[in-house]
């Protein structure tokens, strides 16, 4: 049985008792800020460019890249 891919990457992550993580979308390529406070809740929103549209990746398609 092939492994399945997951959909969203951690591509960065910063702090300990607030944490602060950026994800990409593997499908769409959308870059998304995650913001956690330990013992609390997690914030999730899209990265947006100046333009006020999502940051978007490049996505390989070689997942050896």
């Amino acid at each position: 049985m092939a492994k399945k891919e997951e959909r969203f990457e951690q591509v960065y992550t910063q702090g300990a008792l607030y944490s602060m993580e950026i994800w990409v979308d593997r499908e769409t390529g959308v870059n998304y800020l995650a913001y956690s406070i330990a013992g609390g809740g997690t914030s999730l929103t899209p990265l947006l460019d100046r333009e006020g549209k999502p940051l978007v990746s490049t996505i390989s398609t070689n997942p050896e890249l």
